[in-house]
């Protein structure tokens, strides 16, 4: 059964940073693609950032570039992201996403992914 865990949210203030972790658990393949996306209350779920662990290719919304960093884990199912400058705006529940054993055509949109975590909530106050 595929699973994936997303931890590390928490609450910072504008300027602190978090470290998102993604593990994914229950599956076989090797390239994979993998996001992180958020939702913020009243708002449409959001791709922050994603990664395709087969080729290494890497998309960030704009509103991130700069602040945020997703790599891959030296344990290959593991995914993070490294959030910097925070501000209030990134305020939202953040969530892992996975499809396994291909690339995608729009790694940012939510469509594309058919696994998900349970979400970490971040936090970050003015």
């Amino acid at each position: 059964q595929v699973r994936l865990v997303d931890t590390g949210g928490g609450s910072v203030q504008a300027g602190g940073s978090l470290r998102l972790s993604c593990a994914a658990s229950g599956y076989a393949y090797s390239g994979n693609s993998m996001g992180w996306f958020r939702q913020a209350p009243g708002k449409e779920r959001e791709g922050v950032a994603a990664i395709y662990t087969g080729g290494g290719k890497i998309d960030y919304v704009d509103s991130v570039k700069g602040r945020f960093t997703i790599s891959q884990g030296n344990a290959k199912n593991t995914v993070y992201l490294q959030m910097n400058s925070l501000k209030p705006e990134d305020t939202a529940m953040y969530y892992c996403a996975a499809v396994f054993g291909r690339g995608v055509l729009r790694p940012l949109e939510p469509y594309e992914y058919g696994y998900w975590g349970r979400g970490t909530q971040v936090t970050v106050s003015a």
